[in-house]
């Protein structure tokens, strides 16, 4: 996994560098280019150099980033660093049979899925749902606003449950390590979306 991702222009450092570098050249040239449209008078823009634009930057830079974007970004890559670290991927890959522990530990991951659909389900489906809307509506909804951690947790459900049975992971130390493996691989990921983030709350500020 990790020489695909070196081989993959795309996905390796060097790749997201350069998308980090465009956005900060980005960023730049928003302030540039806002302090001349407002030097110009131009209506309905704001600039980032003015005093407002540095009160905004600086006093509303936390609340830009406690966005539900990086949130899933962060469940996503801890579900799918458990998913690699608990060896169910490897398990299609291997020619040898899988051995009658590994089959336990599957069927143990499934029931422990099923009942956690079972349970969303229930917060769901049923009428007056908990996760349901005041409207009864699935979408939006406590239920869609949570769609992507749902999800992830679920993955996270099934690849610690197969791989604690399976013996892959032997106590919680383990766990920790699978849970943070992906956020580590992903790291360089994290800064590009605060970046992108960035960006885009500052493209509002000055054309909003």
């Amino acid at each position: 996994m990790t020489n695909n991702i070196k081989r993959n222009p795309l996905l390796g450092k060097e790749g997201l560098g350069v998308v980090c570098f465009f956005l900060l050249l980005a960023e730049a040239l928003l302030v540039i280019l806002s302090w001349l449209l407002s030097a110009m008078m131009m209506e309905g823009v704001r600039s980032l150099l003015s005093s407002e634009g540095i009160r905004w930057f600086f006093g509303s830079f936390t609340d830009m980033m406690a966005s539900p974007l990086l949130v899933w970004l962060l469940v996503i890559l801890s579900a799918l660093g458990c998913v690699q670290q608990s060896g169910v991927v490897e398990l299609s890959r291997q020619s040898r049979p899988i051995t009658y522990r590994e089959r336990i530990a599957l069927r143990v991951a499934f029931v422990f899925l099923v009942i956690y659909v079972a349970i969303i389900a229930l917060l769901t489906l049923m009428p007056h749902a908990i996760l349901l809307s005041a409207t009864g509506q699935l979408f939006p909804s406590a239920f869609s606003r949570s769609l992507v951690p749902i999800v992830a947790f679920g993955l996270i459900l099934f690849s610690v449950s197969f791989a604690m049975v399976a013996g892959h992971l032997k106590g919680l130390s383990d766990i920790l390590n699978a849970l943070s493996f992906g956020i580590a691989k992903g790291a360089s990921l994290v800064i590009v979306v605060i970046l992108l983030i960035q960006l885009w709350e500052s493209i509002r500020f000055v054309f909003g």
